[in-house]
């Protein structure tokens, strides 16, 4: 009985064996460069707040994501600022300041929905200072927070990410800093995530 048992599982197990391995570099991922992974293993999800495909994302993947992540795999998320024109620097910023403000949660979903729900043109700091206060966020807070060290530290880091990891679309995943996941042959958005934690175990 015991070895029945042990046999149904391997067969179970085995078609998720072989889907894994069937997973190719040049294919259903890319190398983006040849040095070391990241310390820890972590999923990067680049993004813009202009992506339409990106506010899907947020709201259907994004919480997947979160919620499957093998243990031990942290999930990070960098703005990219090569959509929106000079307004994309400044929803990078906007990024970061809600990052660093704790308010991430609040701010990215309404930034998200002020966009593509309600069709608002922002066009300065300006605004995006409005809707943070909307959001309840100080205005002086949020105007300390624009100038800080830390968020121009982290639109830099984002900046230079976005570059190394090659993108010239999003959403995109990137994997152990090292591992850019290959939307073209994939799918499904469950096919996508299976490869982003099989990478993040490599």
């Amino acid at each position: 009985m015991k070895k029945a048992l042990l046999m149904a599982a391997a067969l179970l197990l085995a078609p998720m064996a072989v889907f894994a391995a069937d997973y190719q570099e040049g294919v259903h991922y890319t190398v983006i460069n040849d040095g070391p992974a990241t310390a820890k293993p972590e999923i990067t999800e680049f993004f813009s707040f202009y992506c339409p495909h990106c506010y899907n994302f947020s709201k259907t993947v994004v919480p997947k994501i979160i919620a499957d992540k093998p243990e031990g795999v942290a999930f990070n998320q960098a703005h990219v600022d090569f959509i929106g024109k000079e307004m994309g620097v400044e929803m990078s910023r906007a990024f970061a300041v809600a990052h660093q403000l704790n308010v991430d949660d609040k701010i990215d979903s309404a930034i998200f929905s002020a966009i593509h729900d309600k069709k608002q043109h922002f066009t300065s700091r300006d605004d995006v200072r409005a809707l943070f206060v909307a959001n309840g966020v100080d205005g002086k807070t949020f105007d300390a927070a624009a100038e800080s060290f830390m968020v121009k530290a982290q639109m830099a880091k984002m900046k230079r990410d976005t570059e190394n990891a090659k993108l010239t679309g999003v959403p995109a995943l990137v994997v152990n800093g090292k591992y850019r996941v290959e939307t073209g042959s994939i799918k499904s958005y469950d096919e996508l995530l299976d490869i982003a934690f099989y990478l993040a175990k490599k």
